[in-house]
């Protein structure tokens, strides 16, 4: 047995393992030496000889040993009350390291950008704390390149946020748990408002509400490639750096909103979302360092995938339209 680390008042001036303390433990509270080497399951010449080792490192007799007596003295009283208290807390020890190597113990933290995360956030932390009651999270809400600076220099255990292209040379870890398609946030007065679907070049000439670049990069410059390609150059509004102030410039009859489909479900009944065409999405993802991949981080990453598998990151008992899952560096 590996030697344990004693405190001061444990600190001898010989060799000394827990086998001593449990020797000396068993036979205090059996009085007996035959029934304490039984319970031990030791040789009884075994169990005097490390009673007497015990002994002699603390200077001092802790049982009074007769033809047909075992009793405790004084010292002795007190050596298996502290041996009580100090096995209790070695146990607890060994039960916390077990825990955390299995991801049932330690601490996460978790970034993540707002409104994509929405849907499924709070649901998946509630069944993750349900399953997990003993690993600490820690939450910050951050743009998506904020992010990934912050996961690169282990602030952050993980992040769920978009790709970042001018990150990717940080080396994380991504997959890939939702493709959310972009569309469009109208007034129900507008008159695409009552399309099952809107064609990007349909947008041309109306004032467009977007989120700012330095908000979320991916978004932005997925939008601005779409109008590209649709063959005209995008009328921008506003570009605030909220989602729900994009909603609300909308709201008030500033312009379209382009926003993802998940940004819809909190957009209520005062806005319509409609589908843009050709389909164009941007990727929700969760980003974690390889080398840097603790349980509870695996732990995160499993029930994540399962929810993704279950449908569950779109909507509670609805069936997701995300991809197959890839990872890459």
């Amino acid at each position: 047995m590996v030697p344990y680390s004693f405190p001061c008042c444990f600190s001898f001036l010989f060799p000394m393992d827990l086998r001593h303390l449990r020797y000396f433990q068993a036979v205090a509270e059996e009085l007996s030496y035959a029934r304490a080497a039984l319970r031990l399951r030791i040789a009884q010449p075994a169990l005097s000889r490390a009673v007497k080792e015990l002994e002699a490192g603390l200077g001092a007799e802790v049982l009074e040993r007769s033809r047909h007596h075992v009793r405790l003295t004084p010292a002795g009283a007190v050596l298996l009350q502290e041996t009580a208290l100090l096995l209790e807390n070695w146990e607890e020890a060994l039960r916390r390291v077990r825990r955390t190597a299995s991801g049932e113990e330690g601490e996460l933290r978790l970034g993540y950008i707002g409104p994509p995360t929405q849907p499924f956030l709070g649901r998946m932390l509630y069944e993750y704390r349900r399953r997990f009651p003993n690993v600490r999270m820690h939450l910050e809400e951050r743009t998506p390149e904020r992010v990934w600076e912050m996961v690169a220099k282990g602030r952050l255990t993980a992040g769920l946020t978009r790709p970042v292209p001018s990150k990717t040379a940080l080396g994380l870890r991504t997959v890939v748990l939702r493709q959310e398609r972009l569309g469009v946030a109208l007034r129900p007065d507008h008159p695409l408002a009552g399309r099952q679907s809107v064609p990007w070049k349909a947008l041309a000439g109306e004032p467009l509400v977007m989120l700012a670049r330095r908000e979320g990069a991916s978004l932005h410059d997925a939008i601005l490639a779409a109008c590209r390609t649709a063959g005209f150059m995008p009328r921008i509004a506003h570009t605030p750096s909220l989602i729900g102030t994009v909603l609300s410039y909308t709201e008030g009859g500033a312009g379209a909103g382009i926003v993802t489909d998940s940004v819809a479900l909190d957009a209520g009944s005062s806005l319509r979302f409609v589908p843009l065409t050709p389909a164009e999405t941007v990727p929700l993802v969760l980003v974690w360092q390889e080398d840097q991949d603790p349980p509870p981080m695996q732990r995160l990453r499993d029930l994540l995938l399962e929810w993704q598998r279950n449908g569950r990151l779109w909507h509670a008992g609805e069936a997701a339209e995300s991809e197959a899952p890839t990872a890459a560096k």
